[in-house]
C-alpha cells in the first residue's frame, strides 16, 4: 500500500520586533499630550483670574439725600441776663423799693438828697462777705462824718439778714432782694465758674452815687481787702 504523502505547512514568518527607539516614542506621546493638557489648564484658569481683576470696577454713587420739606426749626435763643456794666458812671440810679434791717424798708427816693453807698455782696455769714461787712461796720464812722449812708444788698432773706447782723453788730442796714430784680436791675446777676461748674451768682460789686441818684463810681469784681478804703476816698473827693 502507498503511503500518503503529508504536505508540508508553510513556515509562520516571525514579525520583526520594532525597534525600541520607535517603541519609546510611542509610548511618550500620550505622556507629553498629558502633560501639555494638564500644564494648559492652570495657565487658563489664572489667566481667567488676571481678566477678571483688569475689569474696570462699577463706581458706587451715592443718591442724594431728600431735603426735607419743612425747615428745621432753629433753637429759641437762651433768655439775655443784663451783664454788669450795664450801668456806667454819669447814669442815674435805677429805681428800687427792698426790706432792709433796721429801718424797715429802702428805696432810691428814701436814699436821695444826701450821697450812699450801695453794696452787692453774695451771700451772709460767708467769709468774704463776713469780711466785708466788717470793715464797713469798722469804717461806718468815717462814711457818717461825710454825710454818706452804707446799705449791703444780697438774695438772702430778711431772717438770715437779722442773723447776720446780730451775730456781727453790723450797724448799717442790709437789704433783701429774694426775688432778685434789683440784682438784675444793676447788673450784678451774673454767670460764674468755679472748678469747671458754672452757675448763676451776685457779683461782688459797689455803687458809689450822688445826692441827685447819680453814679459817681462802680467796682466790680470787688476784691476786700483795701476796697472800703478805696470807696472812702472817693466819697471825699465826690
Amino acid at each position: 500500500m502507498a503511503r500518503a504523502v503529508q504536505k508540508k505547512k508553510p513556515a509562520i514568518k516571525a514579525k520583526k520586533a520594532k525597534p525600541a527607539k520607535k517603541l519609546v516614542k510611542k509610548a511618550a506621546k500620550p505622556a507629553k499630550k498629558l502633560l501639555k493638557k494638564a500644564a494648559k489648564k492652570p495657565v487658563k484658569v489664572a489667566a481667567k483670574k488676571i481678566a477678571a481683576l483688569k475689569k474696570p470696577v462699577k463706581k458706587v454713587v451715592a443718591k442724594p439725600v431728600l431735603k426735607l420739606a419743612k425747615p428745621i426749626a432753629k433753637a429759641a435763643p437762651a433768655p439775655k441776663t443784663i451783664k454788669s456794666g450795664a450801668l456806667a458812671v454819669g447814669s442815674a440810679l435805677p429805681d428800687f423799693t427792698m426790706p432792709a434791717t433796721q429801718i424797715g424798708n429802702v428805696s432810691l427816693a428814701d436814699l436821695k438828697g444826701k450821697p450812699f453807698v450801695l453794696y452787692f455782696y453774695p451771700k451772709d455769714d460767708t467769709s468774704g462777705c463776713t469780711a466785708q461787712a466788717c470793715e464797713f461796720r469798722n469804717t461806718l464812722p468815717a462814711f457818717t462824718n461825710l454825710g454818706a449812708t452804707v446799705i449791703g444788698v444780697s438774695k438772702d432773706d430778711m431772717a438770715s439778714h437779722e442773723r447776720f447782723s446780730r451775730k456781727y453788730n453790723l450797724t448799717f442796714p442790709l437789704a433783701s432782694d429774694e426775688t432778685g430784680v434789683v440784682c438784675e436791675k444793676f447788673g450784678t446777676w451774673v454767670q460764674k465758674s468755679m472748678y469747671g461748674r458754672t452757675y448763676m451768682g451776685i457779683e461782688r460789686t459797689t455803687f458809689l452815687v450822688d445826692a441827685s441818684g447819680i453814679i459817681r463810681a462802680i467796682w466790680r469784681k470787688v476784691s476786700v481787702p483795701g476796697h472800703i478804703e478805696e470807696v472812702k476816698k472817693a466819697l471825699e473827693v465826690l
